[in-house]
């Protein structure tokens, strides 16, 4: 295991934010951290990156204890956190030369990571004239300069454009090839995307942790898609067995929401003929992993 978490427990002025995390990461796993605002993700991240100490609770990354050999772990993890810490003023190439003297790098690899981050035509420029991509672009090179084998990742993408989010998500799926990486977001896209594995944090908690294949095929709910020829009232519908809820689309157009996994269009095409409806499309749909993270946190 890269990282071995154990009732981790953390508190703010008398406010609990992680209630007894346990939490195993395995060598090459792409983790997508979830949780609505307040829920814990970054002081989880900071506590594995030895920026905070827990309260209650061990950490062990790469086998080494943080809170006993928190100098060699961090030789070993790359993070970037929520706020991209940059020195606008210095020019790219300089910044990250100021990164390297810390860990002693030659300059080989600042021109590999450079290279990597595909900041070479930004490589002379200062920062503060960087667009918000190129900025997140510095900040991850700066996180890879050491080589890392593990990288954290803190809301990497907030604030971007769309084409700015396709291009840091091309690049976070380029390093994976070989790193652990854990990546905290509030973009669905990015993890249903990039991470293989996905971790739900509410109140401190964790209250899922599956593989993403697993957790899209979990749902203990089925979702139809049909299209009638006329609109019909919803008070008609509550005769379905399983129904627990309707979504009108538009006219004639209604999302039926069942707590069953088993199919239900054959049951909502005898209904139709009882009715006297024709069904103009019917599909069945999995639900989303936004409708999965909403279903566990609100």
């Amino acid at each position: 295991m890269d990282i071995q978490v154990q009732n981790l427990h953390k508190s703010y002025q008398n406010q609990h934010v992680l209630k007894g995390i346990n939490l195993s990461v395995k060598t090459g796993e792409i983790v997508g951290l979830l949780g609505p605002n307040g829920a814990g993700k970054s002081t989880l991240m900071k506590i594995l990156t030895g920026f905070t100490t827990a309260d209650e609770g061990e950490v062990h990354v790469i086998d080494k204890n943080i809170n006993t050999d928190k100098l060699n772990i961090q030789k070993q993890l790359g993070y970037l956190p929520e706020q991209n810490p940059l020195y606008d003023e210095m020019y790219v190439r300089e910044f990250l030369k100021f990164n390297a003297n810390i860990f002693k790098i030659n300059n080989q690899r600042i021109k590999e990571v450079i290279k990597l981050t595909q900041l070479t035509p930004e490589a002379n420029k200062k920062i503060h004239q960087l667009s918000k991509g190129y900025k997140q672009r510095v900040g991850i090179a700066a996180a890879l300069l050491h080589d890392p084998k593990i990288l954290i990742l803190d809301e990497p993408t907030t604030g971007l454009d769309p084409n700015q989010l396709v291009e840091i998500r091309a690049l976070i799926k380029k390093i994976s090839i070989d790193k652990t990486i854990i990546l905290s977001t509030h973009i669905m896209q990015e993890v249903e995307a990039i991470c293989n594995r996905v971790v739900i944090i509410k109140k401190g908690e964790i209250v899922k942790d599956q593989s993403l294949t697993d957790l899209q095929q979990s749902s203990n709910q089925q979702i139809i898609d049909v299209e009638f020829n006329t609109e019909i009232e919803i008070s008609q519908l509550k005769d379905l067995n399983h129904l627990i809820d309707v979504k009108p689309q538009n006219k004639n157009h209604y999302y039926l929401v069942f707590d069953t996994i088993e199919d239900q269009r054959s049951q909502v095409f005898d209904y139709a003929a009882e009715h006297n409806l024709k069904i103009l499309n019917m599909t069945a749909i999995n639900q989303s992993l936004e409708d999965l993270f909403h279903e566990l946190t609100s």
